[in-house]
C-alpha cells in the first residue's frame, strides 16, 4: 500500500481551512459564553447625580438592593451632586467601565437640555435607557409657622405679599424648581427662588424657617410631614395619596388638569455591549416589578414602573416635548446665568 498523498486541490484546501476555522470557533465558543455570562465581574456602581437625602437616593437604594440579589454582584449607590446633575451625567457618559450606570431623572433628561446652552453630555446619544424605575408625586409644603392651611390660602397669601415669599429647591433646573415655577405660572403668583446644592440642605433651611415653601418628591417629605415639621398644602398627583388622605391635589384646589410628577430611571453609557445591556435590563425590570421594591416605594408614596428600555426611551421623548415650552415660558436659567 502506497504512502504517497496527492496534493490537495484548491477547493479541498479551502474546505479544510474553513472546517478548521469552524472547529476553532466552536472550541472557543464556551469561553466566549463564559466571558459574557461572567458579567458583571465586580460590583456595579449606580451614580445618583444629586446630594444624599432626596427622593432620588431613596429610589436608587430600593432598586439597587433588589438587583444585587439576582445579578450576582453588589450594587452600590454613589451620590455625585453638582451643576444640576451635569457633573455626574458627564462622568458616566464618558465612562469606559462596564460596571457604572446612572439614575436618570426628569431634570437631567427633560429639563437640562433646554436650560443649558451647551451640555457636557447628549441626553439622547450618550446613554442607553434601561427601565423607568419610579414616578414620584411632587408635594407642595410650607413651614408650619406660615399662616396658611392649604394651597388656596397659600396662593392668596403670596399674592398679598408679592415677591416677599421665597421657596427653595435642590438647584436651578431641578425638579423642585420646575414644579414651583409651574405652580407660579398657573396661579399667576410671584415668589423668589432660592437654589441649593441638593434637597437635604434645602430641607434643613425650610424646617429652620429660613425658607417659606418648597416642592419635593413625596419620599423625602413624608416623615417630616407626619412629624409636624412641615405642612403639606397640596399634592401634584392626579389623585390624593393614601399616606396623606386629607391633603387635596393641586387640581382639586382650582387648577384643573394640573399634574407634577418626578421620575427616575436607570441608564448606561451608550458604549456598553448589547449583551450586558440586555442582562441589566432584564434584572432591573425583574427587581422593579418585584413585590419588595413595589412595597418600599409605595410606602414612600412612589409608584414602581419597570418598563422596557424602548418604552423608557419613548417616555423620555414625551417628557421633553411636554416641558420644553414650560421652561421657555418660565425663563428657567442655570446657575450663574
Amino acid at each position: 500500500m502506497s504512502n504517497f498523498q496527492t496534493p490537495l486541490s484548491r477547493r479541498d484546501w479551502m474546505g479544510q481551512t474553513l472546517a478548521q476555522t469552524a472547529a476553532a470557533a466552536l472550541a472557543a465558543s464556551p469561553w466566549l459564553a463564559n466571558a459574557q455570562a461572567s458579567w458583571p465581574s465586580k460590583p456595579l456602581r449606580l451614580v445618583v447625580p444629586f446630594a444624599p437625602g432626596g427622593s432620588s437616593e431613596i429610589v436608587a437604594r430600593a432598586v439597587a438592593g433588589e438587583m444585587a440579589k439576582t445579578i450576582g454582584q453588589n450594587v452600590f449607590v454613589d451620590n455625585k451632586p453638582g451643576a444640576s446633575g451635569n457633573i455626574a451625567m458627564q462622568e458616566v457618559a464618558n465612562s469606559t467601565d462596564e460596571h457604572t450606570l446612572i439614575l436618570g431623572h426628569i431634570g437631567t433628561l427633560a429639563v437640562n437640555p433646554y436650560i443649558f446652552p451647551k451640555l457636557p453630555y447628549d441626553a439622547a446619544k450618550d446613554f442607553t435607557p434601561i427601565t423607568l424605575v419610579s414616578k414620584v408625586p411632587s408635594l407642595y409644603v410650607v413651614h408650619p409657622d406660615l399662616p396658611v392651611k392649604n394651597l388656596k390660602e397659600f396662593i392668596a397669601y403670596a399674592k398679598s405679599k408679592p415677591g416677599q415669599l421665597n421657596y427653595g429647591s435642590a438647584g436651578n433646573g431641578s425638579a423642585g424648581h420646575l414644579a414651583f415655577e409651574y405652580l407660579k405660572m398657573v396661579s399667576e403668583t410671584f415668589m423668589l427662588h432660592v437654589p441649593y446644592r441638593g434637597t437635604g440642605p434645602m430641607l434643613t433651611d425650610l424646617m429652620a424657617g429660613r425658607l417659606q415653601a418648597a416642592s419635593v418628591g413625596a419620599p423625602a417629605l413624608l416623615a417630616f410631614i407626619k412629624a409636624g415639621k412641615l405642612r403639606c398644602i397640596a399634592t401634584g398627583s392626579t389623585a390624593r395619596l393614601p399616606q396623606l388622605p386629607d391633603v387635596p391635589t393641586v387640581a382639586e384646589q382650582g387648577y384643573k388638569g394640573f399634574e407634577m410628577t418626578q421620575w427616575y430611571g436607570l441608564m448606561t453609557p451608550s458604549k456598553w455591549p448589547k449583551a450586558n445591556v440586555a442582562k441589566l435590563e432584564a434584572e432591573a425590570i425583574k427587581a422593579t416589578r418585584g413585590a419588595v421594591v413595589k412595597e418600599k416605594l409605595s410606602h414612600e408614596s412612589a409608584l414602581a414602573v419597570g418598563n422596557t428600555g424602548a418604552e423608557f426611551d419613548a417616555f423620555i421623548k414625551s417628557e421633553q416635548a411636554r416641558w420644553k415650552p414650560v421652561i421657555a415660558r418660565a425663563q428657567i436659567k442655570p446657575d450663574g446665568a
